[in-house]
């Protein structure tokens, strides 16, 4: 990729996020995510004086930023069922349709610091409680909402590593069809 003419956070981060879907937290190299981001080392530096932890933090806060836009048909809509149809048409784009790894999977393998593993799981746990609420919307008890919702997150991920796998996105695209009726019904 070639150098960024300006300073684009939204840009920056996007760039990151996808040396980390890729190499993982502990496979990401400071080249790479130099090369990526089209900054010299010194420049991404300036920009995050903590180095990778601090890359990988601004990351899982721009996803956090991005969440809240993919979450928010679940708590808005009226209809839980389309709430959940929307939900899935946004992490279909999100996830290009099943080619992307998920970030909160590649920043918790091996090597990744306490704290950017510990911002992924909070984020995992809001993603759990969104589906959990919309669930309960739609008439689950507490513990049916919380099991759908766990289902549908095991699902979704899992989804997610079969069709990069056998570079078959209808998985995943049958996955999110499916999560309607599964927090809905």
């Amino acid at each position: 990729m070639g150098r960024i003419a300006s300073v684009d956070d939204e840009l920056i981060h996007a760039r990151l996020a996808g040396v980390f879907r890729a190499s993982g937290y502990a496979g990401a190299s400071l080249s790479d995510l130099s090369r990526a981001v089209g900054l010299q080392r010194a420049s991404l530096y300036h920009r995050f004086p903590d180095g990778k932890p601090a890359m990988a933090a601004a990351v899982l806060t721009s996803m956090e930023t991005r969440f809240d836009e993919i979450l928010q048909p679940l708590a808005s809509e009226p209809d839980v069922a389309e709430g959940v149809a929307e939900m899935a048409r946004h992490m279909a784009l999100v996830y290009k349709d099943g080619r992307m790894a998920c970030v909160l999977d590649t920043m918790t393998l091996l090597g990744a610091p306490q704290d950017i593993r510990a911002h992924a799981t909070r984020l995992a746990r809001r993603w759990l409680q969104a589906m959990a609420d919309a669930a309960a919307r739609a008439g689950a008890s507490e513990q049916d909402a919380r099991n759908r919702a766990r289902a549908a997150l095991v699902r979704i991920e899992g989804a997610l590593v079969v069709a990069r796998v056998l570079d078959d996105p209808s998985v995943f695209e049958q996955v999110l069809g499916e999560l309607p009726d599964l927090l809905a019904r």
